[in-house]
C-alpha cells in the first residue's frame, strides 16, 4: 500500500491510497479523497477482505496512516503481519512504487480533474483497464485478471487431482 497525491483544477489537493496484490500485480483498490486517515485505510482493507479474504502481509512505508494505532490494532485483530520498508528506501516496496508511477504517468498527469467525483471515476476506470486489459511482462504478458484466473484454475485442478489420486 502507498499514497499518491494530486491536485484538482481548483487547487485542492487529494490523495489516492493504492493497494496492490504483489503476487498477481492486481490493483485491488484505489481510494481517492482529500483526507485518508488510518481509520479510512482500515475501512478500505475491510472492504477488500470481504471481496478477497484476509491478506497475510501488508507492506507499507512509515507514513502516519500506516503507523497509526488504528492500523496496528486492525492488523493484530486480524493476524496480519505488517512489514515497514526502511525510511528512504522506496524500492523495498517496488511493486507498489512501479504501479504508482504508471498511475501518475498514464492517468494523473494526463487528466485535469474538475471535481473529486470526476477524479474518482476516471481513476477507477483506469484501475479496471490496468487489471483487465493491460498485459504485464512480470506476468508472462498476461493481464493481472488473467494471471489470477489461470492461477486459481490451475490450483483448483491440482487440488482436485490430489483429492482423486
Amino acid at each position: 500500500m502507498d499514497f499518491v497525491s494530486d491536485t484538482l483544477a481548483d487547487g485542492r489537493r487529494f490523495r489516492a491510497l493504492t493497494v496492490i496484490d504483489e503476487f498477481t500485480r492486481e490493483c485491488v483498490a484505489i481510494e481517492v479523497d482529500t483526507s485518508l486517515s488510518g481509520e479510512r485505510v482500515t475501512r478500505v482493507l475491510d472492504r477488500i477482505i470481504k471481496q478477497r479474504g484476509t491478506p497475510m502481509n501488508l507492506r507499507t512505508d512509515n507514513g502516519p496512516e500506516f503507523t497509526s494505532q488504528v492500523l496496528l490494532r486492525w492488523t493484530q485483530a486480524r493476524g496480519v503481519t505488517q512489514h515497514y520498508i526502511a525510511p528512504g528506501k522506496p524500492m523495498q516496496n517496488c511493486t507498489c512504487e512501479s504501479f504508482n508511477g504508471k498511475l501518475r504517468d498514464e492517468c494523473l498527469s494526463r487528466k485535469w480533474f474538475a471535481t473529486l467525483e470526476e477524479a474518482r471515476n476516471i481513476i477507477e476506470t483506469w484501475r479496471i483497464e490496468y487489471n483487465e486489459e493491460r498485459p504485464h511482462s512480470a506476468l508472462n504478458f498476461k493481464t493481472p485478471r488473467d494471471f489470477k484466473e489461470n492461477y486459481e484454475e490451475r490450483t483448483m485442478n491440482e487440488n482436485l487431482s490430489f483429492a482423486v489420486a
